[in-house]
């Protein structure tokens, strides 16, 4: 079984864990601390960039169902923003994916991307089913989750307190 938050890697990207070097916090305080940004996800992080690494460590470390990676556009060393599939608040094992990209990367099919990879690597490990949740009016991410192939659910105030657009994609059959 694949270790817990090993790197991905697709056509145009790699996917791996965000680390603590100067680099990786200052992208994590400039993409985080964008009105833009954080809008969709509620407000800023509650906690430094330090502390949001180790509290994704811990979500990678949990095992090959979750994880958190910084998406980094392969060869050039920018780092797009995070992917993440994690387990829903007070959900009972259900699991979100989720996306956070820094605006001078949005356009460019990223999310999707990244997404999908962790979908993938979620399905692998034996997930039936993945959520995602949107903030209505964040119709990038409604289109992500169109290209995702995802199932609308509609809106419901299920997980975080606040009502969203949620989506489902189902893992696909297993033909022997």
């Amino acid at each position: 079984m694949e270790a817990a938050g090993a790197e991905l890697c697709t056509a145009r990207l790699r996917l791996r864990p965000w680390s603590t070097r100067r680099d990786d916090l200052a992208r994590l305080l400039d993409l985080y601390g964008r009105d833009e940004v954080t809008r969709w996800l509620g407000g800023r992080p509650s906690v430094t960039p330090v502390e949001l690494v180790a509290r994704w460590a811990a979500v990678s470390a949990s095992g090959a169902r979750a994880g958190v990676w910084a998406v980094e556009v392969s060869g050039t060393g920018v780092v797009a923003g995070t992917v993440l599939l994690k387990p829903l608040p007070g959900g009972v094992g259900e699991v979100e994916v989720g996306w956070h990209l820094h605006p001078d990367c949005w356009g460019h099919g990223y999310a999707t991307e990244a997404a999908r990879a962790v979908i993938d690597r979620g399905f692998a490990a034996g997930l039936p089913e993945v959520y995602a949740v949107v903030r209505p009016g964040n119709a990038p991410s409604l289109a992500v989750c169109r290209r995702l192939a995802m199932e609308p659910l509609g809106r419901m105030r299920r997980w975080y307190d606040v009502e969203l657009e949620v989506f489902r994609l189902m893992a696909p059959a297993v033909v022997d």
